[in-house]
């Protein structure tokens, strides 16, 4: 788990995708061709240790899919599911905002 706070880090948003997941190409649209965010996309898939950090995020979300995976600013946000409900409830622009991601 220290890898992905790691890489979560390294920008405002971060988001843990399998590559082949139409899912993960989902929530990477919408922050990028939607959203206008610089998003780093670290597909675990394409990775050495991505089964490790697959298995860790998937301990720290409890259950459900293991990907994608979403940080803003360094703070664990959740899946598609939370993805998509803060967006519809008005939620996510201002948390893209307030981490910097955004300059609207």
């Amino acid at each position: 788990m220290d890898r992905v706070m790691n890489l979560a880090s390294e920008r405002a948003v971060v988001v843990f995708t399998l590559s082949s997941d139409c899912l993960c190409h989902t929530v990477e649209r919408l922050f990028s061709d939607q959203l206008g965010v610089n998003v780093l996309v670290h597909e675990l898939d394409q990775d050495p240790k991505g089964k490790e950090m697959e298995r860790a995020l998937l301990n720290v979300l409890g259950r459900g899919p293991s990907v994608p995976v979403v940080f803003i600013g360094g703070k664990l946000i959740g899946g598609t599911n939370k993805v998509m409900s803060l967006h519809l409830g008005g939620e996510l622009v201002p948390m893209l905002k307030n981490a910097g991601a955004l300059w609207l």
